[in-house]
């Protein structure tokens, strides 16, 4: 991959998060969603790469949603796959939430599972605990060995889980084991990157969010040298029989490289609203303030751009000329 695609990447997630920006707390979620999805799809037409999107929001047939299988770039540069997600967080925009984002990442052709779009349980921690977790082990002992990695006690340690149903035994066991949690609404790729950062103060995620979700997330935990673990969750009888065509075996533990292969892999994101780790864009007198965080694996480089935006100038963050 070319060095040069990380910041192509940056203007493709800012031209998304400016345009999701727009819907902030109007309750309207879909609205939102596809402002974010035409202007991600937008600007990827004028990526020099030839892109297919292996994990995206929709089929074919439901447009503006950017399709597994649709090619983007181009047609130019060189042959990648596309993980996208245009608003994480949809929900948290119609409601001004926190922590909404416009992400993706791409890796060399081939080198991303092709994740079904069901369920995934996960567990994904920063730099220094990895190696020292089992998603099949009690909850407490992963606990205990965060803890013990991180230099903390474990009543210092901070579990993020998303506030479902579904977890409340998982958070009654959290609670039990004297470790603090973090609720959150939605979006769990920014719940599993904010594992490695220490400002975020997020020491690991437990719980079932999307299998998509999940490999964006092992992304960019790849670039930040942390790691997140993967098990399929298949509803009923169809999800299973998809795994079954996929060659997917949905009792195996997907670890980082079943998720993500390879050596290289570039990751980025942009705040649609504030959360710990990123601003939400800003909008005055014609401009838009954007925060982006984009990494790249092969380099271990990471950078936050801070960016300032003429919508006068590039209404739809792509010049005419």
């Amino acid at each position: 991959m070319e060095r040069s695609l990380s910041m192509e990447l940056v203007r493709i997630t800012e031209a998304a998060a400016i345009a999701a920006s727009k819907w902030m707390g109007r309750g309207m979620k879909i609205e939102a969603d596809d402002a974010a999805t035409t202007a991600m799809r937008t600007v990827f037409d004028t990526i020099p790469m030839r892109g297919v999107v292996v994990i995206g929001e929709g089929e074919m047939d439901e447009a503006p949603m950017l399709y597994i299988g649709e090619e983007l770039g181009t047609g130019n540069g060189p042959e990648v796959d596309v993980a996208v997600d245009p608003l994480e967080g949809t929900n948290i925009v119609a409601a001004g939430g926190w922590n909404a984002l416009a992400v993706l990442a791409i890796a060399d052709r081939g080198n991303l599972l092709n994740a079904p779009d069901m369920y995934m349980e996960k567990i994904a921690v920063g730099p220094e605990s990895v190696g020292k977790i089992d998603i099949n082990a009690p909850v407490i002992d992963n606990l205990r060995a965060v803890a013990k990695a991180k230099n903390k006690d474990i009543e210092e340690v901070v579990a993020t889980i998303m506030d479902r149903p579904r977890h409340q035994d998982i958070i009654g066991q959290i609670r039990a084991a004297g470790a603090r949690i973090k609720l959150i609404d939605d979006g769990d790729v920014a719940g599993a990157i904010n594992t490695a950062f220490d400002q975020t103060g997020v020491d690991i995620l437990f719980g079932t969010g999307g299998a998509p979700e999940g490999v964006i997330a092992a992304v960019g935990l790849k670039c930040l040298g942390g790691e997140i673990q993967g098990k399929l969750v298949p509803q009923n009888e169809e999800e299973a029989q998809r795994c079954i065509d996929m060659g997917i075996d949905v009792s195996k533990v997907l670890m980082m490289e079943d998720l993500v292969k390879g050596d290289d892999a570039i990751f980025a994101a942009t705040g649609v609203t504030d959360g710990e780790l990123l601003k939400g864009v800003q909008l005055k007198g014609g401009f838009a303030e954007s925060h982006t965080l984009v990494m790249r694996a092969k380099s271990g480089t990471i950078r936050f751009i801070e960016g300032r935006h003429s919508l006068q100038k590039k209404p739809n963050l792509v010049m005419n000329d």
